[in-house]
């Protein structure tokens, strides 16, 4: 169980959401290569990074930061970007910047063709965000709901050669309050390809549950909130992982 640390990004700063208000932030680091350094020192074999505002304007605008996080980070771990990216320009550019993986979140919702495509012109390199409230798909930085089952169209991303998916129980984003496990793992059961949990990791008590079922095909967690406010602790946490996963 990969456990990954998210840096998101707002103004130029590492910050945290509740419920994905960006009205609702706490900063966290101006720093955010800093930031990244700090979690590759503490054991992270991959980085998640956000960009908040980009995920609200339709296109990057941390790029300054983003740029950074990846001359800090180098080749030593892989790094994945979302927010923002809603052409195949884009993701050449992220590519070419450094990032490893790029995800699609709500452009992939409204624009099938377009993940279709991307997935097309860069394989093996286009993560599907996915995120949800009683099954059902949000978008727009979570402001607006649709009709969209989330297992439906993940199976259906899937098909189009998506290298993983990230699953978020928005209800549970940035409030400390547990990881929906029996929605994560209801869809990584209807899937062939990984499924990566994020929303709601709390405590060491989430790792153990999420190690426990990471047979169905759970990849790995995006931690933010918990390791930023120290409810857990980042080494100790992929450690317990590692050892639950016989590494």
């Amino acid at each position: 169980m990969l456990l990954i640390p998210a840096i998101d990004l707002k103004d130029g700063h590492c910050v945290r959401l509740k419920q994905g208000a960006m009205d609702d932030a706490t900063v966290f680091s101006e720093e955010p290569a800093a930031m990244a350094r700090h979690w590759i020192d503490q054991g992270a074999r991959r980085l998640h990074l956000v960009d908040l505002n980009g995920a609200f304007a339709g296109k990057p605008k941390n790029e300054a930061a983003i740029k950074a996080i990846l001359k800090e980070v180098g080749t030593e771990i892989p790094v994945q970007l979302g927010g923002g990216i809603r052409d195949l320009d884009t993701i050449e550019r992220c590519l070419d910047d450094g990032l490893t993986y790029v995800i699609i979140g709500t452009a992939a919702v409204k624009n099938p063709g377009f993940l279709h495509d991307a997935c097309g012109a860069f394989p093996g390199h286009i993560i599907v965000g996915l995120d949800a409230r009683d099954g059902k798909v949000a978008v727009d930085g979570w402001s607006k709901m649709t009709g969209h089952d989330v297992v439906d169209l993940a199976k259906k991303f899937e098909d189009y050669g998506v290298e993983a998916v990230i699953y978020t129980d928005i209800g549970r984003d940035g409030m400390l309050s547990g990881v929906n496990i029996e929605a994560t793992v209801k869809l990584a059961q209807a899937l062939r390809i990984p499924v990566i949990a994020s929303g709601g990791i709390a405590s060491m008590k989430d790792v153990k549950a999420l190690c426990a079922v990471q047979g169905e095909g759970i990849s790995g967690a995006i931690t933010g909130r918990a390791i930023y406010e120290g409810t857990l602790d980042f080494r100790k946490a992929q450690a317990e992982a590692d050892k639950l996963s016989g590494r």
